[in-house]
């Protein structure tokens, strides 16, 4: 964890929201709901004057159709990074590409994954290439994380 967090100093915006996210792990330890760190990382995030909006909903596209059902994000940080709270006992592929169709879906670069369910605060930082011809976009994201 130590060499992520020190790779995330270049990205001032993932060390913030990483910081606070610490910052309430470190409060709270594991064993709450899902429900319980939200609101947390929340106040956290306000505290930090870290700008953020919460339940952010973003729209899905199929074939250029806007569909009526669309995604809700935890938060969206700085206008820019998407951040996806867990309080899971381990991360799975699944919790993965639900932060990746978030990121394919509203069009931005940079997305977090937090797990606040284990005895250490995991996370994930993931970044999605728009540069990537779009066929290899849509099967094989580039993420780093």
């Amino acid at each position: 964890m130590t060499q992520i967090a020190q790779r995330d100093k270049s990205d001032p915006r993932s060390y913030a929201i990483i910081g606070a996210a610490m910052e309430v792990h470190g409060q709270l330890g594991c064993g709450f709901l899902e429900a319980v760190y939200q609101e947390a990382l929340e106040r956290e995030l306000a505290v930090r004057r870290v700008p953020y909006k919460r339940e952010f909903e973003l729209p899905v596209f199929y074939k250029g159709w806007r569909l009526n059902t669309a995604y809700r994000v935890d938060f969206v940080c700085f206008d820019s990074v998407i951040v996806e709270v867990k309080a899971l006992a381990k991360l799975s592929g699944t919790e993965q590409a639900q932060v990746i169709n978030y990121l394919k879906a509203s069009g931005y670069e940079v997305g977090l994954l937090f797990n606040f369910g284990a005895q250490s605060l995991e996370y994930r930082r993931y970044v999605f290439s728009k540069s990537v011809p779009s066929a290899q976009s849509a099967d094989k994201p580039r993420i780093r994380g």
